[in-house]
């Protein structure tokens, strides 16, 4: 039986490795009238890694980018992507993008840069990082989520803290009891 990531043929395994374009940020923003071309950025740690032009038009958008793969020469991209709309049950319209991959035209909302287009992750085969994760891992995102909840200090190697204020003892209790739960379950994990 294959184990993490086998039989995968590419570098590219969770979502988080991907840039990505999300419709319902654009339509939030006000982004997606006609003949308003904006850029979309990617950035890390406060330095820009990625832009691209997007020119919305009534039923599409128009991305134009530059491209490369490892150190190649840039290729210039101007790729249009179809869009589709629903209605909302309270009026208005929710915006769609139509994954342009031969063969899908999925509706969908966010669309990753997997290779030189713009695809959904089914297409790619991308998972979302939480599907990658061990059950220790998963036991320490819930034993932090639980800390933030206690307003404790991070790391369930930090001890414990006092109830917040405010905060209801039967809460805190069960809060508390599910916390020392998950941490015996990860140290439980290592002793193995």
């Amino acid at each position: 039986m294959g184990g993490f990531g086998s039989g995968r043929q590419s570098d590219l395994e969770c979502t988080d490795d991907c840039r990505s374009i999300d419709i319902r940020n654009w339509a939030r923003e006000g982004f997606l009238r006609t003949n308003l071309d904006f850029i979309c950025t990617w950035s890390r740690n406060r330095k820009v890694t990625g832009k691209i032009r997007v020119m919305p038009e009534s039923d599409k958008v128009r991305l134009s980018y530059s491209y490369r793969v490892r150190g190649d020469d840039w290729q210039f991209i101007d790729h249009s992507i179809a869009l589709q709309t629903t209605a909302c049950h309270y009026g208005g319209k929710r915006y769609w993008f139509t994954c342009p991959a031969v063969g899908c035209g999925k509706r969908v909302a966010v669309l990753y840069l997997g290779g030189k287009y713009f695809a959904c992750r089914k297409c790619y085969q991308l998972a979302y990082k939480s599907q990658r994760e061990t059950l220790e891992d998963r036991a320490i995102r819930k034993v932090d989520k639980l800390r933030e909840r206690l307003e404790w200090e991070p790391g369930f190697l930090n001890g414990q803290g006092l109830r917040p204020k405010g905060m209801h003892w039967t809460t805190f209790h069960r809060l508390f009891a599910e916390h020392d739960k998950l941490v015996r379950q990860v140290l439980q994990s290592y002793m193995v």
